[in-house]
């Protein structure tokens, strides 16, 4: 198995884009959570956790600051696609 056959392009033909891309709005609250779980677990320093408790922490610092991104990109994403669908609305329909 080559490099190319593990990258993937999306729909309009640009490059590989990363693993996390399709993940959506569900998938942002779980890299989120999972991410906080990690770094309980590394706080607890529960089993399998190394002795380097730097790394990670920062790994899952990293999980869910995607995570985040990945909310936030979702929730505007689906505010604009709101505004655009709901066209013109009538002042009662505002309040």
């Amino acid at each position: 198995m080559t490099a190319r056959d593990v990258e993937r392009s999306d729909e309009q033909g640009h490059g590989p884009v990363p693993w996390w891309a399709d993940l959506g709005a569900w998938g942002a609250v779980a890299l989120m959570v999972f991410g906080a779980l990690a770094a309980v677990w590394v706080w607890f320093r529960l089993p399998g956790t190394p002795e380097e408790l730097a790394t990670e922490y920062y790994g899952a610092a990293k999980v869910v600051a995607i995570g985040l991104v990945l909310g936030g990109s979702a929730l505007l994403n689906r505010r604009r696609s709101r505004a655009t669908d709901g066209g013109e609305t009538t002042g009662a329909e505002r309040v």
